[in-house]
């Protein structure tokens, strides 16, 4: 309790720093770009249109009763946050080692600034989202999204997604502090992760034992929330609800733990 007390002091402390960090990462991501955050705009509605026409007119993919477009952008969505923050936060201790070297600055700071600048690249992302859901489907098709009271917990569940990354992300940034070669091992990690998870195909093409273990998937667990709300206008049982903050919680507290555990020896590695 007390290490967590001193976490939110510290961060309370450090926000003008953790602001700081932030807005270097828009800099430099946004730089000599004539169109700047609108990128964060166009480039998911851009791909998940190459997508959609590969998916739908080459490997003929279809969906009866479901737009696939709202199917296909609501995986990447998530997936998209969490391969952008995780790839962010592997050099989050080791590319600030300079200024970790030089002044006290709680170690933590730096990691949180990673997710939290993907997770404002994600909030842009929700306008094109958005926008694909008002503006696409057929009702002759039965493909059209309704507008429903549940989405009222899609904050909810952009929440528990946070907190996953952000704990998946400390855990990253720690062993990338002792093993450089896990910025190369991540890549194909988060290749393989992208085939396992139901993003561009559906669960139910593979047989009952597999899909029963790709359930377990917790980034096909948060997406498949989304999907239910959007697609479907279901809403989600108390129990997916608590298992979507359970993979969170426990994530973070995993990821904290192994963060706390080896920050002193940081310094010998950087």
């Amino acid at each position: 309790m007390d290490n967590n007390t001193n976490a939110i002091k510290g961060i309370k402390n450090y926000r003008f720093l953790l602001k700081e960090l932030i807005k270097r990462d828009f800099k430099v991501k946004y730089k000599r770009s004539y169109l700047g955050i609108v990128w964060s705009i166009l480039y998911p509605l851009l791909m998940m249109l190459v997508l959609a026409v590969v998916f739908t007119n080459m490997f003929k993919i279809k969906m009866d009763g479901i737009n696939f477009l709202v199917y296909l952008m609501s995986g990447l969505l998530i997936f998209n946050f969490f391969s952008e923050a995780t790839n962010n936060t592997l050099t989050a201790i080791v590319g600030n080692g300079t200024l970790l070297n030089k002044v006290y600055i709680p170690k933590y700071i730096f990691p949180l600034a990673k997710v939290l600048f993907a997770g404002l690249n994600f909030l842009f992302t929700l306008i094109p989202f958005f926008l694909v859901i008002a503006l696409s489907g057929s009702d002759i098709e039965h493909t059209k999204c309704s507008l429903n009271i549940y989405y009222l917990l899609l904050p909810y569940i952009f929440f528990c997604t946070l907190l996953f990354i952000l704990g998946v992300s400390y855990i990253l940034s720690t062993v990338t502090v002792f093993l450089r070669d896990m910025i190369y091992i991540w890549g194909i990690c988060l290749t393989i992760l992208n085939y396992l998870t139901p993003i561009f195909y559906s669960i139910k093409i593979l047989p009952e034992n597999l899909q029963e273990i790709f359930k377990y998937n917790p980034l096909y667990v948060y997406i498949n929330g989304i999907r239910e709300i959007v697609l479907f206008s279901d809403p989600l049982t108390p129990t997916y609800l608590i298992m979507m903050f359970v993979y969170g919680i426990v994530t973070l507290l995993i990821g904290l733990f192994v963060f706390k555990r080896k920050q002193d020896k940081f310094i010998y590695y950087i």
